[in-house]
């Protein structure tokens, strides 16, 4: 018997040293052996829904050398199994296996940026997203119709729906993800800046003001010159002159505007063609920023109904055609 119990003892002993041994090597593993690596900074994406398997195969195949089966049992001795979250990371030479699995538990994302100038057009937005090759495409075949009625809007037109920003994301967001947050951007802002707008303005819903604000982004070289910009056109309104903004004509001429403007141009008429129409045009004609949107609903209060660009990029403001007339052969005809 006794001789029983010291075998018995001498196999639990030896059990030990071998868990011991087992555990000091994976610990080592864990957090102190750097994983091979094919390079010395390696970008790869965790899809959705991936357990720590398919976790450490997507590794595997973007160049990260590292041991499948032991990282799964990591994930799950450590308990961090079910806390991995999907998105694009960064592996860099002398990273631990436990360095890397806590940064996807912590959700340490790659990001990058993406800038929306204010100005920019609703297609020209869309090429950009579509050109970029950290954005996951999913809107190749997605109608404008389609795109909008996505997001529940009931209008037919997107142009100016998307708050032009600086967008920060993790690489392999889909576009539709980044444009949505654009439409929610633009729609809050809207609404905040509708309710505290200036009263008896010529202008019957947000929308309009969204129109409104596109044509002095369009129109406004200069920063301090918006609201009074936006003046010139609330006067224009209010008498029912037409608006004649250049940018509105060369919207509507689409792709044949080639860099100029002609007589025929502002005489051939189109749903955006401001010199053969009174009011507003139907839309947008661009994504206006939060400056002139604030410009649109508290436009300085005046008595100008022209202005001229002076080449500067700020502008002359007239009160009558005479006035205007004299500022056209100063700064553009050069007399």
């Amino acid at each position: 018997m006794k001789k029983t119990v010291k075998i018995f003892s001498a196999l639990l002993g030896l059990l030990v040293v071998a868990a011991c041994v087992i555990a000091g090597g994976a610990w080592y593993w864990a957090k102190k052996q750097p994983v091979t690596m094919s390079a010395e900074r390696i970008d790869y994406v965790v899809p959705a829904g991936s357990g720590p398997r398919a976790i450490a195969r997507s590794m595997q195949q973007a160049g990260i050398d590292i041991q499948e089966d032991a990282f799964v049992w990591m994930a799950r001795f450590s308990g961090l199994d079910t806390s991995l979250q999907a998105g694009a990371y960064e592996a860099v030479r002398g990273d631990t296996p436990w360095m890397v699995m806590e940064r996807m538990s912590s959700g340490n994302m790659l990001q990058t940026r993406l800038t929306i100038p204010e100005g920019w057009t609703y297609q020209r937005i869309r090429d950009t997203l579509a050109a970029n090759p950290q954005v996951r495409q999913t809107l190749g075949d997605v109608s404008d119709a389609d795109l909008l009625q996505r997001f529940g809007v009931e209008a037919v037109h997107p142009e100016g729906l998307f708050y032009p920003d600086t967008y920060v994301f993790v690489p392999g967001t889909a576009d539709v993800d980044i444009m949505r947050r654009g439409f929610q951007a633009q729609q809050e802002l809207l609404e905040q800046l509708w309710a505290d707008r200036d009263a008896d303005l010529p202008l019957k819903s947000p929308y309009e003001a969204l129109i409104m604000a596109s044509i002095v982004e369009r129109e406004t070289g200069h920063s301090q010159d918006r609201a009074r910009v936006a003046g010139v056109f609330m006067n224009r309104l209010r008498v029912g002159m037409p608006l004649q903004t250049d940018p509105t004509v060369i919207y509507g001429m689409g792709s044949a505007y080639d860099g100029r403007i002609r007589k025929r141009d502002l005489t051939t008429d189109t749903p955006w063609n401001t010199y053969t129409r009174t009011g507003l045009p139907p839309t947008p004609i661009a994504s206006p920023g939060k400056a002139s949107l604030m410009a649109t609903l508290h436009p300085e209060k005046h008595n100008f109904y022209y202005f001229v660009s002076r080449g500067d990029g700020t502008s002359e403001f007239s009160a009558n055609l005479a006035a205007h007339n004299r500022a056209v052969a100063k700064y553009i005809l050069k007399r």
